[in-house]
């Protein structure tokens, strides 16, 4: 177990993302039911979400389902839907408890209006609490969330509101997804896959990458720690020379 008391909360990432990868095959290994996998797989963000608070983390985002996700069969979709519509009804005593706001991403007109109207009121009633933030992305991708910045931005230039030559990095990053909170400092993705298949593109610009083998069910608060302890270690440059940093931090 690795103790994370000791490190400086200058050093604690503000924001985490998780590519919460491995239900299905943690299901199969484990011969459970069709779905089960799943479901423990939905049982194990809470004491994730409990740990990200305690140590100061202030935005925890994590991946639910992503808009490639709707090429699964019908019969998984169903349960995945049916499985976020009851963590949420499940999550909001949870965010009351600790206080924590509840957000989503994603496009949500391809979700139910009963799921819609479900968002919609969990991040109502969580709107005023401030000790962390808890987004989750459903029907969720980056390439789609890019997409609809540039739309957005398209749409003011064709109005007269903005010139092309108004259009940089800070006017798109502000049409984004979460543009009103912090960049991610550190994605992790479980299950043993190499990639961040279209996950927060522009949010992770620069973000610490850590890969674990262990299946989402599986992953706990002590490898959360572990990579914790790395990313304190880590020196985040940002473009700079390592002589400028230091000179920064004088």
């Amino acid at each position: 177990m690795t103790n994370t008391q000791d490190i400086s909360t200058d050093n604690i990432p503000k924001h985490i993302a998780i590519i919460m990868d491995g239900n299905n095959r943690f299901g199969k290994a484990k011969q459970l039911a069709m779905g089960a996998g799943h479901i423990a797989g939905k049982d194990a963000l809470d004491p994730i979400v409990e740990h990200c608070l305690a140590k100061g983390v202030q935005v925890l985002t994590v991946f639910a389902f992503s808009s490639e996700n709707w090429s699964r069969p019908k019969s998984e979709v169903d349960l995945l839907m049916q499985l976020l519509t009851n963590s949420i009804h499940e999550q909001i005593p949870r965010m009351d408890k600790y206080r924590i706001r509840l957000r989503f991403i994603g496009e949500r007109s391809q979700l139910s209006p009963q799921l819609q109207q479900l968002l919609a009121d969990a991040e109502a009633k969580t709107a005023h609490f401030d000790a962390m933030t808890l987004v989750i992305a459903i029907s969720y991708g980056g390439q789609w969330d890019i997409a609809n910045a540039a739309k957005a931005l398209a749409q003011q230039v064709a109005k007269g509101q903005l010139s092309p030559e108004q259009i940089d990095q800070d006017t798109v990053a502000g049409q984004l997804a979460l543009a009103d909170l912090p960049m991610v400092d550190m994605l992790i993705r479980t299950g043993g896959e190499y990639r961040i298949s279209n996950f927060l593109l522009w949010q992770a610009a620069y973000a610490e990458l850590f890969f674990t083998t262990t299946l989402w069910p599986e992953f706990t608060t002590d490898e959360l720690d572990e990579m914790i302890a790395a990313f304190a270690k880590r020196e985040r440059r940002f473009g700079r020379t390592s002589e400028q940093l230091q000179k920064l931090h004088q």
